[in-house]
């Protein structure tokens, strides 16, 4: 009897040592996988962030260019000055991005869109302007910038539902409360986001 209770007492001890050792192999992988879904996410934010701040960038020339044709409207002008502002403003962190910042992150990107548009159209009017080289260069840009734009949003949400279904699938969602590991908010489609950008070359 005695030796039989050293055998279950040793079998219930190498029982213990296996699943702690699967519980930790386990963790250490689940782990790993989130750290690397995550910094993919961050990679794929930190496009973003490049290409909208390519196309905050033209913004300079642009004003200097339309600003050179004393009749143009300059309220429309202003409008795109102000937008480009209030969009270079919003500071994102992505590791601690919620469904807010990402609300007011889009609000501003979208309003300088907006205008930009708004001054495409109102370009329509002045024919010297359309055809004025600078002008040409900068619509060759923009309208490459936004469709890069369009890429970079999709290979974000992409990444975000690849980490979010990870973190939220059982027993993954055990570990990864235990370890911190949240969602991150998408890009969310806005009216005629289907659609590139127009480009008014004749």
């Amino acid at each position: 009897m005695k030796n039989k209770g050293c055998l279950s007492a040793g079998t219930i001890g190498i029982a213990l040592v296996i699943i702690v050792a699967v519980l930790f192999f386990w963790g250490k992988n689940g782990y790993n996988n989130f750290v690397a879904q995550e910094k993919n996410v961050d990679e794929k934010w930190s496009n973003i962030q490049t290409v909208y701040q390519k196309r905050a960038n033209l913004i300079p020339n642009l004003e200097r260019t339309v600003k050179s044709y004393s009749k143009f409207e300059q309220e429309t002008l202003t409008k795109v000055v102000e937008a480009r502002s209030k969009a270079t403003a919003v500071n994102i962190n992505p590791s601690n991005l919620t469904e807010e910042e990402m609300t007011k992150f889009q609000a501003a990107q979208g309003e300088l869109s907006s205008a930009l548009g708004r001054l495409m159209m109102v370009v329509e009017k002045y024919p010297d302007l359309k055809a004025d080289q600078q002008y040409i260069n900068f619509q060759r840009e923009y309208t490459a910038i936004e469709n890069s734009i369009r890429t970079e949003t999709v290979y974000y949400n992409a990444a975000v539902k690849e980490y979010n279904t990870s973190i939220a699938q059982f027993p993954n969602n055990i570990l990864a409360n235990f370890t911190n590991f949240k969602e991150r908010p998408s890009f969310k489609a806005q009216a005629g986001a289907e659609n590139a950008p127009s480009v008014f070359t004749e």
